[in-house]
């Protein structure tokens, strides 16, 4: 199969193409990249050979572009400008200490990210790359420092350490949880609407069971909205839409915050599951460490 990316013109080309678009001149130009002019002629005649157009009208003491010259330079100025500000971030992240931390979308969006601006203000020096995945991470390959999972003690390795344990209970805006009563009967729950969370399987997450404890099995709610991302789910019932069922540390603070509140009295603890910090790193890294005391420290404030 032909690759398109054999066909491209050096980096060195389009340089000196740039620099002589910007300037209409191929004695600045020249300057600017510290060539000679000839040089800069040479680049622009073989760009010309290669892609078998003129790029630039030749005058006496006069360049400009053609029409093909001026579709290049758009072009080739913005992947040169993009290519630039990617290289000037990788080595300004070079110097900066950095903590990669993986995470699944749900605890990322509703538990991390909210923190996160709480160990900027104590660590302004160190910056945190944030890559939230429900995919399987090769934490090694991916160079990961720390990350967060949920899931049984069983499978996560000896050094994890627990952070906190699971508990599910429903949540609603406190609007509906105030209209919503301690001990609902069929006709409370026809009027309201479920959300349901559809993506990969987690205990307790299920509203039939629930159903089941309360005696309502039989009863239909007024409508249910499915989701594949629970963050999406604990949104909605944040925004009025309907009853969730709240995963204790990832609502807390949206609990706290007034914008989410328990219906009822009923709990469920999800004894074979909890979250946990695992440490990928080998080596000692001030900045992992104070993370990760950071993060333990968040823990335990909910």
């Amino acid at each position: 199969m032909d690759n398109p990316l054999r066909r491209l013109p050096s980096l060195d080309a389009l340089k000196g193409f740039d620099a002589a678009a910007r300037h209409l001149s191929f004695t600045r130009a020249a300057a600017e990249l510290s060539l000679t002019q000839s040089a800069i002629s040479r680049q622009v005649q073989t760009l010309e050979d290669q892609l078998g157009v003129r790029l630039f009208v030749r005058g006496v003491r006069k360049l400009s572009l053609t029409p093909d010259g001026e579709l290049l330079h758009r072009a080739a100025a913005k992947a040169l400008a993009d290519l630039a500000e990617v290289c000037a971030g990788l080595r300004a992240g070079q110097r900066r200490p950095r903590v990669t931390v993986s995470a699944a979308i749900s605890i990322a969006a509703l538990w991390l990210i909210p923190r996160l601006g709480g160990f900027q203000e104590r660590h302004p020096d160190v910056d945190v790359r944030l890559s939230a995945d429900n995919r399987t991470v090769d934490l090694a390959r991916e160079e990961v420092d720390v990350a967060l999972r949920y899931g049984p003690p069983e499978l996560m390795p000896p050094d994890a350490l627990l952070l906190f344990d699971e508990v599910v209970f429903p949540v609603a805006s406190p609007a509906i949880a105030a209209a919503f009563p301690p001990n609902p009967q069929p006709a409370d729950l026809a009027a309201v609407t479920l959300l349901a969370y559809t993506g990969e399987p987690v205990p307790g997450l299920d509203w039939s069971p629930w159903l089941v404890s309360l005696g309502l099995e039989k009863a239909r709610p007024k409508a249910l909205i499915q989701f594949n991302q629970y963050d999406q789910m604990i949104r909605a019932a944040a925004d009025g839409q309907g009853i969730a069922l709240g995963r204790g540390p990832l609502v807390r603070r949206l609990i706290d915050e007034g914008r989410l509140a328990p219906l009822m009295e009923a709990r469920e603890r999800i004894a074979s599951r909890g979250y946990y910090l695992l440490r990928t790193s080998a080596e000692t890294r001030p900045e992992v460490e104070a993370f990760s005391a950071w993060l333990v420290e968040e823990a335990k404030t909910g």
